[in-house]
């Protein structure tokens, strides 16, 4: 995957990678790392290169919250000269390599092939699996990865438990039975999280932000979120920046 807010770095990514590696796929491009983390939410992408400097969400916070939410891509990071400082963090998060712009086809393939040694090495490491029968997921367990995986302003009971061909009462029964919460609470919580870390990690403007995470009145949106978090979402923003 390629993420970069200029249009045509991606495409001279594209048409350099395509040349030399054939074989490789070019599974998506994003302007900014949000629109990434969003893709990935129902996607997958063996290796990502990543600009540093992007609008909304920059690669720092990308590779962070990558690593956060437990992706487990390998990423090289793409920068300018004056990055380098940048470049250190970004190598600390624990990204493969990083290519210094304008990325040169030469120096493209080296640190390509490099990546595809590494990953040819796991491979091989890894051990071999058992072929142990996995037992089915429960109920409990497919409803969490549904809501994971489902735009949060979409999440409704009746509508999940039509997708999971359950009953609506048992579907909320089972929740406060085996998460002690019932399932509005979880849900709004889940909510909330996401608009903590859209707070701190992207410029999206707060009704950008409610809209996101299923709330229309940006008045009730900023009520929900101070009577969870004990701030308002201005203030938890400027804190978050501040430290």
């Amino acid at each position: 995957m390629l993420v970069d807010d200029e249009r045509w770095v991606r495409t001279a990514l594209r048409y350099s990678i395509t040349k030399l590696f054939p074989s490789f796929h070019i599974a998506h491009e994003c302007e900014n790392g949000l629109e990434a983390l969003d893709w990935m939410k129902h996607n997958q992408a063996d290796v990502i290169l990543t600009d540093i400097r992007m609008p909304l969400m920059d690669g720092l916070a990308f590779i962070k919250q990558l690593r956060v939410s437990d992706y487990q891509n390998d990423v090289i990071v793409i920068s300018g000269y004056d990055d380098f400082r940048f470049v250190q963090e970004a190598l600390r998060s624990g990204v493969t390599d990083y290519l210094l712009k304008p990325v040169q086809d030469d120096e493209l393939k080296h640190c390509l092939n490099q990546w595809l040694e590494k990953r040819s090495r796991s491979k091989k490491e890894e051990k071999p699996k058992t072929d142990t029968a996995a037992f089915p997921p429960s109920t409990i367990e497919r409803v969490l990865q549904y809501i994971k995986e489902t735009p949060l302003g979409e999440i409704t009971l009746v509508e999940t438990a039509k997708r999971l061909h359950v009953n609506p009462s048992y579907l909320s029964q089972l929740f406060k039975q085996h998460l002690n919460k019932n399932f509005v609470d979880y849900v709004t919580e889940q909510r909330m999280e996401e608009a903590k870390r859209l707070l701190s990690a992207t410029s999206l403007r707060m009704s950008e932000i409610a809209e996101r995470v299923g709330y229309s009145d940006l008045s009730y949106f900023s009520s929900v979120f101070k009577r969870m978090t004990g701030r308002s979402p201005s203030d938890f923003r400027k804190a978050s920046r501040s430290s």
